[in-house]
């Protein structure tokens, strides 16, 4: 599944792919393969994107109940 709330968050904060990356410690390929739903990052990776974008866990990786 997407990570289109991932995507959204980082480019409200006017952030490319390789700038997040970059803040957070892994390569670009990891947050676009985190974006498009290919890989499931670690829970410490999660929390420091959390940081650099300023917003929660919730909000970024938890699907919203239908």
């Amino acid at each position: 599944m997407k990570n289109l709330k991932l995507k959204a968050a980082r480019a409200g904060k006017d952030m490319s792919q390789a700038e997040l990356a970059e803040k957070v410690g892994v390569s670009r390929q990891t947050i676009n393969s985190i974006e498009s739903g290919d890989y499931n990052p670690s829970i410490n990776l999660c929390i420091e994107i959390c940081k650099v974008l300023g917003t929660t866990l919730d909000a970024l990786f938890w699907p919203v109940e239908e």
